[in-house]
């Protein structure tokens, strides 16, 4: 099948607007109408209700979403498999939630990177149902999360921890002195929100909320207010005095987990950056 008609097909599920798809694809949109009708005589069903201003996908379109998205990642990856250079043999691909890769893969990454010679790394910012779904579809070989899919087909280890802290732009001895500020609320997973739900209803409705530690951060040191960040990505702004720890509220641990298909096919090389994840140095 023509990538192009999936990729089209995609543009437009998302836009809503065969037009603005036409835009960003930089077509006419004829040809992406005309594109849309191929990949709907092949599969032989209708992919929109087309109404004036208003596209919306059929039951059979949200359906195909997902098998869009999965070919167009396997090609992709396949493209990048076979190019390896004559240094690399194998591709891992790692895929984990933006506030992970914030707040405790990236020094991960560049370690993993020079301690596995001859592995090339293609890595992903997915929610945690995507990850799963890729990790069954073996476009992904390696997902690393708070709430991590708890199935049969999955080996699960814990390999670190992140230590959430509730901190201001203006200095605090406790909750309440917090309730007329601004509060940014990072989404740290269903853990979290319970026992944030449970321990701190008293703080105020949050001014944003966001699943990017990064954005939270710089709202925070940019507009005031206060947040639950890690220790490690806030201690530079602390030492500044930027930012500031909020006296007698308590931290919450979040652990971290990395979850693999056990018959992938590249097992040995997964199992061998699993070990450089859990002990923080490069792999023998």
């Amino acid at each position: 099948m023509d990538t192009d008609l999936l990729k089209t097909f995609l543009e437009v599920s998302h836009t809503r607007h065969f037009g603005k798809a036409a835009d960003n694809l930089f077509l006419t949109r004829s040809a992406v109408s005309f594109r849309v009708k191929q990949l709907e005589t092949i599969l032989g069903v209708e992919l929109f209700e087309r109404q004036r201003n208003n596209i919306q996908p059929t039951p059979a379109g949200e359906r195909m979403l997902v098998h869009a998205e999965a070919v167009l990642m396997a090609w992709e990856r396949a493209k990048q498999d076979v190019s390896l250079s004559q240094h690399q043999s194998v591709q891992l691909a790692i895929g984990a939630a933006p506030n992970l890769w914030d707040a405790f893969l990236q020094e991960f990454l560049q370690n993993l990177h020079k301690g596995m010679m001859g592995i090339s790394l293609r890595t992903e910012v997915l929610t945690q149902s995507v990850l799963t779904r890729q990790l069954m579809e073996r476009t992904l070989d390696i997902a690393i999360s708070f709430d991590p899919p708890k199935l049969e087909e999955f080996e699960l280890l814990q390999i670190g921890e992140v230590v959430l802290s509730l901190v201001a732009s203006e200095p605090a001895d406790n909750l309440q002195q917090l309730s007329a500020r601004q509060y940014i609320k990072v989404d740290w997973g269903t853990a979290f929100n319970i026992q944030h739900a449970r321990d701190f209803a008293q703080l105020p409705l949050p001014v944003l909320h966001t699943g990017s530690a990064r954005i939270a951060l710089d709202f925070l040191i940019n507009n005031g207010g206060s947040a639950f960040l890690p220790q490690n990505m806030v201690q530079t702004e602390i030492d500044k005095g930027v930012l500031h720890w909020v006296k007698n509220a308590p931290s919450i641990s979040r652990n971290v987990y990395i979850s693999y298909l056990a018959n992938n096919e590249r097992l040995s090389e997964i199992r061998r950056a699993v070990d450089f994840l859990r002990r923080g140095t490069p792999p023998l």
